[in-house]
C-alpha cells in the first residue's frame, strides 16, 4: 500500500464503511483534524445500511501514517503496536478510545487504525480556562494519577515490541541529539551536568504512555478525564517519567501556578497514583523527571528549528516551536534554583 500522503482518504473510508458495517453503509463527514510530517488524524462517521439491525451512526477516528516508517531509527511505535497498547490499557481499566479496526492492505489506507470517537476537549488552554470545565478541573490531577497507575500496572503487549529506557539512557540520548545541533546554550549545558549528578536509583520498569500530558487527554465537562490519546511514544521505563512529563511547564498552557498540567497540584497527582495501586513515588523523583522533561523539550525545540534552518522542513511551525527553547531554559533555571 502506498504511504506517500497521496491516498484519497475519503474514498478509502467509503470502502471501509462497508467492511465495518455491511453492504449499504457509508462514510460521511470525513474531516482531517491534524497532520504532521508523518501522521494524519481524520474524524468521520459511519452510517449503517437503512433499516438494518444495529444501523445508525457511529463517530470514529482514523489515524494513518503518511510517510515511510523505520522502527529501528524512530522512537515511535507502529500503529499496529499502538492498537495493541490501546487494548492493553483498556484491559487494565485506563480510559482509551476503543479500537474498532486495525487496517490492512485491503483497506487501501496504508498503516492505519480506527477507534471510536470520544466526546470532549483536547485543547489545553481551553481545559485550563474555559468556565465549562470549572466543575471537574479540581479533580483532574488526581484522575491523572489514578489513570497512570492503571497504565503502569498493565502488562506490556508482546506484539508492541517496546523499547526500554531509564533516566541515564534518556539523558544520554538527548545530550547526543543536543551536541548534534551544534548549539551552545549555557542553561542547557548546566542542566545536563546537574542531572547527570542527580540520577535517581533505578526502579523496576513498567509500561509507560510516554507522552502523557495536557493536550493528549480528552476532558469531559461532566466526568473529567475521559480518554488518553497518542500512544505512539509508549515504552518501558521509570514510572516517574510519566508523572514528571505532565508537570513540565510547557504543558500548563498559561497556568504556571498549577504544576500538574496547568490544572492541579503535585499532592493530588501522587495521591491518585497511590490510591489506584501505584507504588508510591517521591516528589523529588517526579521533579527530577520534570526537569529532564523540560530539558528534552528544549532539545526537541532546537532540533525543530534546525530542521527548518537546514531546509529539511519547510513548515513555518518548525521555527515557531524552535523559539520555545528559551521557555524551557527559564523553567530549568527555576527548577535548579529550587533544588529540583
Amino acid at each position: 500500500m502506498p504511504i506517500d500522503g497521496q491516498v484519497d482518504v475519503p474514498a478509502a473510508l467509503s470502502r471501509l464503511a462497508v467492511r465495518l458495517a455491511g453492504k449499504g453503509a457509508r462514510a460521511v463527514d470525513a474531516q482531517r483534524l491534524t497532520g504532521g510530517a508523518s501522521m494524519e488524524t481524520w474524524a468521520f462517521a459511519v452510517e449503517g445500511p437503512p433499516n438494518s439491525k444495529g444501523g445508525g451512526r457511529e463517530e470514529l477516528i482514523l489515524r494513518r501514517r503518511s510517510a515511510p516508517f523505520d522502527p529501528e531509527s524512530s522512537r515511535s511505535t507502529s500503529l499496529a503496536a499502538e492498537a495493541a497498547l490501546i487494548q492493553a490499557a483498556r484491559s487494565a481499566g485506563a480510559p482509551a478510545p476503543p479500537l474498532v479496526h486495525l487496517c490492512d492492505e485491503a483497506d487501501g489506507l496504508g498503516e492505519a487504525h480506527v477507534t471510536r470517537r470520544i466526546a470532549g476537549e483536547t485543547l489545553g488552554r481551553k481545559i485550563n480556562s474555559d468556565a465549562k470545565f470549572d466543575a471537574v478541573r479540581g479533580d483532574l490531577a488526581r484522575q491523572c494519577g489514578e489513570v497512570l497507575a492503571r497504565i503502569h500496572a498493565a502488562p506490556p503487549p508482546a506484539a508492541a515490541q517496546l523499547k526500554t529506557a531509564d533516566a541515564a539512557i534518556e539523558l544520554g540520548r538527548y545530550e547526543e541529539a543536543y551536541r548534534a545541533t551544534g548549539a551552545e546554550r549555557p542553561v542547557l549545558e548546566l542542566a545536563f551536568q546537574h542531572l547527570k549528578k542527580a540520577l535517581p536509583e533505578p526502579r523496576p520498569p513498567v509500561l509507560l504512555h510516554g507522552d502523557f500530558r495536557n493536550g493528549n487527554l480528552i476532558i469531559d465537562a461532566e466526568k473529567g478525564l475521559a480518554a488518553v490519546l497518542d500512544w505512539e511514544l509508549s515504552h518501558i521505563g521509570d514510572p516517574a517519567e510519566d508523572l514528571g512529563w505532565i508537570c513540565v511547564n510547557s504543558w500548563r498552557f498559561g497556568r504556571p501556578d498549577r504544576p500538574v498540567g496547568g490544572f492541579g497540584e503535585y499532592d493530588d497527582l501522587l495521591a491518585g497514583y497511590a490510591a489506584a495501586g501505584g507504588d508510591p513515588v517521591p516528589l523529588e523523583r517526579v521533579r527530577f523527571w520534570q526537569a529532564l522533561g523540560s530539558l528534552k523539550w528544549g532539545v526537541m525545540c532546537l532540533m525543530m528549528y534546525a530542521s527548518w534552518a537546514t531546509g529539511a522542513e519547510a513548515s513555518v511551525e518548525r521555527p515557531m516551536i524552535g523559539r520555545r527553547v528559551s521557555e524551557t531554559e527559564i523553567d530549568l533555571i527555576n527548577l535548579l534554583e529550587a533544588g529540583l
